[in-house]
């Protein structure tokens, strides 16, 4: 098995913690809320062995990578640079870069933005919808009230202080609570509570999370702290007003989305609806999948598949990029 190596780089005039293995073309790998590279840990390895330099960063505000202080440090416009940056950092022209839930919708903007340094784009749980006519939170506040989680998440200190009181625990609850076996839920915080009474207060983990993965996690966040990721939705407002000029845009570049069936983010959707839309505003899609009894951690609940799927959508962009050409070898590297 291919294995995995750490270094810091500079991007975007910060420091960058990146995990990476393999040589060859670049495959970027970038995680969402609440998570870490290690969210990759199964790809890195499965990619490399396929031929492909892969590479997951710690983003901004995340485990060893820079923290920057300030709100208004984290809008959709410095993730993207930070992407950008990181490409040429690491050596490369292009590359095929995907996102898992917020990573996705930096993975989504890359290409949107710099298409020219963009040769694919996997978009994982969250789909590519174009800017709203409307500002996101008002909607938001219309449609579910002022206790949406992502509502919530606007006040500072609010969510930080409940997540760090017991951080191994609030990390088991969020991982399990949205996994493929956990129950249906309305993502907004009951009256009286906080944001993890919206999941059990379950110990047993699910089947693809082990305690020595969870503590991953939670030393990290432990160091850290939560307010790096949260301050990622701190932006909405300020990323519907500085993505104005790309109001109707489409995603050209070739694409692929991936996601759980049982995923909060897309559960009750119409999966042909789904995917008429995303058609509609990622004209290059090639394939939207939904994986049966799949939740929201897609890379980490169905690696085999989702590793296989992003070796075959690499390849298929440039078959000079494909050094095996294989389903199966993808399978190899996690058995």
């Amino acid at each position: 098995m291919a294995e995995i190596t750490h270094r810091t780089v500079r991007a975007a005039g910060r420091r960058v913690h990146v995990a990476e293995a393999g040589d060859g073309p670049l495959v970027l790998l970038l995680h969402g809320f609440p998570e870490l590279w290690y969210s990759w840990r199964h790809q890195l390895t499965g990619l490399a062995e396929a031929g492909y330099h892969a590479v997951a960063p710690d983003m901004r505000g995340y485990g060893r990578t820079e923290i920057p202080p300030e709100v208004g440090d984290y809008t959709i416009h410095h993730l993207v640079g930070d992407v950008v940056a990181l490409i040429g950092a690491l050596g490369a022209e292009r590359a095929v870069v995907a996102g898992h839930d917020w990573g996705a919708q930096v993975a989504w903007h890359t290409a949107l933005m710099r298409p020219d340094l963009v040769d694919g784009v996997v978009g994982m749980s969250i789909p590519y919808r174009p800017r709203p006519g409307l500002p996101p939170l008002p909607a938001m506040r219309r449609a579910y009230g002022e206790r949406f989680y992502m509502l919530w998440f606007q006040q500072p200190g609010v969510a930080e202080r409940e997540l760090t009181r017991d951080v191994p625990g609030s990390l088991r609850r969020l991982f399990a609570g949205t996994s493929g076996t956990a129950p249906a839920f309305e993502p907004v915080v009951p009256q009286g509570g906080g944001f993890l009474d919206l999941y059990p207060g379950t110990t047993a983990l699910p089947g693809w999370l082990t305690e020595g993965d969870l503590a991953v996690y939670a030393d990290a966040f432990t160091a850290t702290g939560f307010t790096g990721g949260l301050n990622w939705y701190r932006n909405l407002g300020a990323n519907w007003e500085l993505t104005a000029p790309l109001n109707r845009a489409r995603v050209t570049v070739p694409a692929l989305y991936l996601a759980g069936e049982n995923d909060f983010v897309v559960r009750g959707l119409d999966h042909g609806r789904l995917d008429d839309e995303l058609r509609r505003a990622v004209p290059g899609l090639r394939e939207t999948v939904l994986l049966p009894d799949c939740g929201h951690w897609t890379q980490q609940e169905r690696p085999a598949e989702v590793t296989s799927a992003l070796v075959d959508f690499a390849g298929s962009l440039d078959p000079r990029r494909h050094r095996t050409n294989s389903f199966d070898r993808a399978k190899e590297a996690h058995s």
